[in-house]
């Protein structure tokens, strides 16, 4: 197998292409090995500098703090990736572990098919998700992850990108918020 690597537009985050299914259902971020019995996660969270994992439908992100380089870790996280597929695992993750709330109103509604249609690919493509977290007063907070957790550029993408969007088709919307 083959691990193929994208750069992210955060420098401290790397994209891992394994050509295989990695979520099974939807995507999620994982920061703490605690918060996992997952073998594969729990392996990267342990290599010294990594501070996150973000798993989408067919990559896997990885976040790493400023004081280790791509040189040192890379190789030990391809092994890792490779050593779990090659023990005959068709995905990492098989389950959605996020929770969906069933009440939103019919705004809410709209800004989350919007996120999810127009916004989450182009976020993906950088190795990262955004999540619709509440819309009160003509302000939507949402989480960034993955990549876009800690990137640089995210305060534009956000600004420039996700809030002009929903301000276009929702003109409920005022104000776009990270939290």
């Amino acid at each position: 197998m083959f691990v193929q690597t994208e750069i992210t537009p955060n420098p401290n985050s790397l994209k891992f292409l394994p050509g295989k299914v990695v979520s099974n259902s939807g995507s999620f971020e994982v920061t703490s090995k605690d918060k996992t019995n997952n073998e594969l996660i729990q392996n990267l969270l342990s290599i010294n500098g990594v501070e996150g994992i973000f798993l989408g439908k067919d990559f896997i992100s990885i976040n790493k703090n400023d004081e280790i380089s791509w040189d040192e870790i890379k190789h030990i996280v391809i092994s890792f990736i490779n050593d779990f597929y090659s023990q005959g695992k068709e995905f990492v993750i098989n389950k959605n572990l996020d929770e969906v709330d069933e009440n939103l109103s019919d705004i809410e509604k709209k800004i989350v098919k919007i996120l999810e249609q127009k916004i989450r690919p182009a976020v993906a493509k950088d190795g990262g998700d955004i999540r619709f977290k509440e819309f009160k007063d003509g302000v939507v907070k949402v989480q960034l992850q993955g990549s876009c957790s800690g990137c640089p550029s995210s305060t534009m993408t956000l600004k420039q990108g996700v809030q002009n969007l929903l301000c276009h088709y929702l003109p409920e919307v005022k104000e776009v918020e990270a939290i």
